[in-house]
Formats: C-alpha cells, sequence, structure tokens
C-alpha cells in the first residue's frame, strides 16, 4: 500500500503564493498519475490538477495560468505551486496518485492539508 503526507498549507491574503508537498511512501513499485483535488465547506471534491508519470499534465479551467503541477519521480513527490491566490482557493486539499499493484492498480489519498485565502 502506498501512503501519501500532504504539507505546506496555511493562511495566506489575496494575491499571495503557497507550495504544496505530497510524499509517498510504502511499497512502491510505480505510480503513474498524480493529482490534487480541493474541497471546501458545503462543496463536492473537484479536481485541481493532475500529472501523468511522463509529465502531462491537465488543470482545472479556475486554476489554469496560476496554479502549477510538477512532481519529483525519485522522490515520489508531487507538487503543487498557487501562485495568485483568491479567496475561492480556499479548501482543504489533498493529493491522489495512482500505482501499480500486482497486475492492476490502486489509488490512495492523502490526509489533507488545509489553504485558507483572507485578509
Amino acid at each position: 500500500q502506498v501512503q501519501l503526507v500532504e504539507s505546506g498549507g496555511g493562511l495566506v491574503q489575496p494575491g499571495g503564493s503557497l507550495r504544496l508537498s505530497c510524499a509517498a511512501s510504502g511499497r512502491i513499485s510505480r505510480i503513474n498519475d498524480m493529482g490534487w483535488h480541493r474541497q471546501a465547506p458545503g462543496k463536492q471534491r473537484e479536481l485541481v490538477a493532475t500529472i501523468t508519470s511522463g509529465g502531462s499534465t491537465n488543470y482545472a479551467d479556475s486554476v489554469q495560468g496560476r496554479f502549477t503541477i510538477s512532481r519529483d519521480s525519485a522522490k515520489n513527490t508531487v507538487y503543487l505551486q498557487m501562485n495568485s491566490l483568491k479567496p475561492e482557493d480556499t479548501a482543504v486539499y489533498y493529493c491522489n496518485a495512482i500505482y501499480q499493484y500486482g497486475l492492476g492498480a490502486l489509488e490512495s489519498w492523502g490526509q489533507g492539508t488545509q489553504v485558507t485565502v483572507s485578509s
């Protein structure tokens, strides 16, 4: 099984920046896609960004041009650089990873890290 631990959340003013990290540990043979999702109070969890093992990225329209997802495969870590933050970016941010397990694949989620954008 793979465990994911996020870090880097906190309180930031509108227009500010934060960098989230998510490190995977455990019995890792190969991690395929990694991603970030977020859930604001009273709302459903939504996709923020994903990155494949080959480095292809995908972003939600609401963060395109402001957020950048990247990964360090040697460290089994995915990052989310968030710039020009807005109050509507306030949410709990979760990372996830899809990894090889035997002949199939499994998915793991982190516990989440709070991001609050407020003056």
